[in-house]
């Protein structure tokens, strides 16, 4: 910048001197020339580290009512992993005040889609798709699925070209289910290629066929292999070979739908800003090893009713049990991948029992809880014993490196 103010005040100086450019007429279109040059240079410069902003793709996740608080945690953390993006948790209000306009895609997560759509409302609904034909993304996980698809007597955004079946037993069940990609899945997830089948956590996700009214198609890059009818008197054979992930074009943008979830799944979270990509167009890159992990799971794990009745109980285990009562729910509780102990396990690290603590260490960074992060480190600043605190550390170093290095 001083090179830039010294030119100019050598310009002006030789402008108004007319003797000057007299007598040394030659001389001063050179240097006027390097001057000119000079000031060019400095201006290339200063444009060039201007230019070196952040230029990260800003991603928000719906926060507002009838999406379910883990579903958001966990979206937002899946994202973080991604080195490319910021995350912001954005609110009905914050739409209607303009926040997409600083925003590349969005996120709604898994909750409850109507409800979801009661606490958008009708002109952040439009707001959203005139986001998304602008040429932004979107991406809708369970819940966010089916507010997204065009299904008869469902308040929904008409945005996938799908419609959900079955409705009436929606509380079908949950568990890690199997899905198989196709060769459009391939592509987005490379990772998952060789494999015949991989498996996320599925959680009464919609049901999905091609929508009868709207001419909107898709691509299936997934198809769900589990057939989960464990609860509520649904159907056999209502799951299976049904699409697990669709994606399709909406105007200038693109959007993509899965009725499962990826983010609430250790090694498989990275599912997430994967599908993100597809949305903004963006490239494939790779993540950590210790972010990619589909081996974790290889099996279905699906809750039966005396599943849900211990897992239940255990609620009561971690507020009057004994350390090592408490230990063993952990361990069948991870085993399983209890969709509800992770919201309990919080605050089993300031246990009164060290054992409890470094296990529920171990829980968090096995099951990649990032949305914990905060709470293991404040957990082990404040542990006092030297062995103990000694392990936790290993897990919050664990858990850290699911995060891209800064």
């Amino acid at each position: 910048m001083k090179i830039c103010i010294f030119a100019k005040d050598m310009f002006t100086h030789i402008m108004k001197t007319s003797d000057y450019q007299k007598k040394y007429k030659l001389k001063t279109k050179a240097m006027l020339r390097k001057i000119i040059f000079t000031v060019f240079m400095c201006l290339t410069v200063l444009s060039a580290w201007s230019a070196k902003g952040d230029k990260k793709v800003r991603v928000g996740v719906f926060t507002g009512n009838g999406a379910a608080q883990t579903c958001i945690w966990e979206t937002i953390a899946s994202i973080q992993m991604d080195p490319d993006m910021t995350v912001q948790g954005i609110s009905t209000s914050d739409i209607s005040n303009g926040v997409l306009n600083n925003l590349d895609a969005i996120i709604i997560p898994g909750g409850g889609g109507t409800t979801e759509y009661m606490n958008l409302g009708g002109e952040n609904i439009d707001r959203i798709r005139a986001f998304i034909r602008s040429g932004k993304g979107a991406v809708g996980i369970c819940a966010g699925a089916y507010l997204f698809t065009d299904t008869p007597n469902y308040a929904c955004m008409h945005i996938n070209g799908a419609k959900a079946i079955d409705i009436e037993h929606d509380n079908r069940g949950h568990g890690i289910s199997a899905f198989s990609l196709t060769d459009e899945g391939k592509k987005l997830f490379p990772e998952l290629a060789g494999r015949e089948k991989s498996y996320v956590m599925y959680y009464e996700g919609p049901v999905l066929v091609k929508s009868d009214s709207i001419p909107l198609p898709y691509k299936t890059m997934a198809t769900m292999l589990t057939d989960v009818h464990e609860e509520g008197n649904a159907p056999a054979n209502m799951t299976n070979n049904r699409p697990f992930f669709i994606a399709n074009e909406y105007g200038k943008g693109r959007v993509f739908s899965s009725i499962s979830h990826p983010e609430a799944t250790p090694g498989m979270m990275w599912m997430i800003p994967r599908m993100v990509r597809w949305t903004l167009k963006m490239p494939v890159i790779s993540y950590s090893k210790r972010v990619v992990n589909p081996n974790l799971y290889n099996r279905e794990i699906l809750m039966t009713k005396a599943d849900l009745k211990k897992e239940h109980n255990y609620y009561y285990t971690f507020l009057y049990g004994t350390p090592q009562e408490k230990i063993a729910a952990l361990d069948w509780l991870q085993q399983c991948r209890s969709w509800e102990a992770k919201r309990w396990a919080q605050g089993l690290l300031f246990d009164s029992n060290a054992d409890v603590r470094i296990r529920t260490a171990k829980f968090i960074a096995e099951t990649d809880y990032l949305p914990f992060l905060n709470d293991l480190e404040a957990a082990c600043k404040a542990e006092r014993d030297p062995q103990t605190k000694k392990q936790m550390i290993i897990y919050l170093k664990s858990l850290k490196d699911l995060l891209p290095a800064k």
